[in-house]
């Protein structure tokens, strides 16, 4: 799916949250066979703060919720519909949105969960862009968050290196300055569930005894061929760019892609020949977050002044489902 039809909705406020526990790499050296400059060499991660025994998803969301809407300086009550990005919610009923929304106070506003796993929080925000620019809402809020350490195996150093937890969320609105979404793309290959992969827990394998001693409620990762899925498909989205919007990659600012492996970045940017110091990275510090990702990124590149009124800003990620997207937008 597709749309080069530019869509005249801008985001007014940004916000991010991470929780304070810190696991460093050379604390995992502790607890798995591991090493600090392993993992650094194949993931560019060095630490990655998780989520207190206290804290569950909808905390943080609730948290960077509050965050954004006071960038945008819009109450709370003003909120048409507040969408959350996960794939860790609090519960798999209600919609972890709905727990946003009571901590908000925010009374009789649309509220929904979306799972697209690392794609979540791009796909949320096309829908919220969507939603405003019909008409059927004046303000959206748009949040990515995902504690994830909750599902990972920390004896399985394949995966117990990668995760992290946080959220980050947008407001949205109709555009009041010339900002817009240039040009959107979304994919997804259900074929191959099994690259990424929680198996238990929903209602093919119900939780059961056997399924906690199978440690069937923790993340499978099959790393190479998730890394090679998503350099390709990455590669693909970048490229149509120029043909589908008549805007070369020269004139792209700022990409921030999901933050899920430093060799997978820098391999998109030298396939698609974009210098990969356009690439906007905090991985080292946070780990990959999964739906929480991208927003945590961009508002840490808004706020370090990075992007000015006008600039063209690519947003691109890759996740498990196989689900994959950009967004380029007018910022």
């Amino acid at each position: 799916m597709k749309t080069n039809r530019s869509i005249s909705v801008e985001i007014a406020g940004l916000g991010s949250y991470l929780p304070d526990r810190i696991l460093s790499n050379h604390d995992l050296e502790q607890m798995v066979s591991t090493s600090d400059d392993w993992i650094t060499q194949r993931t560019g991660i060095k630490e990655r703060h998780l989520v207190s025994d206290a804290q569950a998803t909808s905390d943080l969301a609730i948290e960077t919720a509050r965050r954004a809407l006071e960038d945008a300086a819009v109450a709370p009550e003003d909120l048409d519909a507040i969408i959350v990005a996960t794939c860790t919610p609090d519960h798999p009923f209600p919609a972890t949105a709905c727990l946003v929304q009571a901590a908000l106070g925010v009374a009789g506003a649309m509220c929904y969960d979306l799972e697209a796993a690392c794609t979540g929080f791009l796909t949320a925000l096309a829908q919220g862009a969507a939603i405003v620019a019909s008409g059927m809402a004046e303000t959206v809020l748009v949040i990515g968050a995902d504690a994830l350490s909750r599902f990972v195996d920390y004896t399985d150093r394949r995966s117990c290196i990668l995760f992290g937890d946080g959220a980050g969320a947008a407001v949205l609105r109709r555009s009041r300055s010339g900002s817009e979404i240039v040009y959107a793309e979304f994919g997804a290959d259900g074929s191959q569930p099994d690259l990424l992969l929680l198996p238990a827990g929903g209602s093919r394998f119900p939780a059961s005894i056997e399924t906690v001693e199978q440690k069937r409620h923790y993340v499978c990762l099959n790393g190479p061929e998730v890394f090679k899925h998503a350099v390709g498909k990455l590669g693909v989205l970048v490229s149509n760019i120029p043909e589908a919007t008549g805007i070369s990659l020269d004139e792209i600012k700022l990409i921030v892609p999901h933050q899920s492996n430093v060799r997978i970045i820098r391999s998109v940017c030298k396939r698609v020949g974009i210098d990969e110091d356009k690439a906007y990275m905090n991985i080292a510090r946070v780990g990959n977050t999964t739906a929480a990702s991208i927003p945590l990124a961009l508002d840490e590149a808004v706020r370090k002044g990075l992007l000015e009124r006008g600039d063209l800003l690519l947003l691109l990620a890759f996740g498990g489902g196989l689900t994959w997207g950009s967004i380029l937008i007018r910022f």
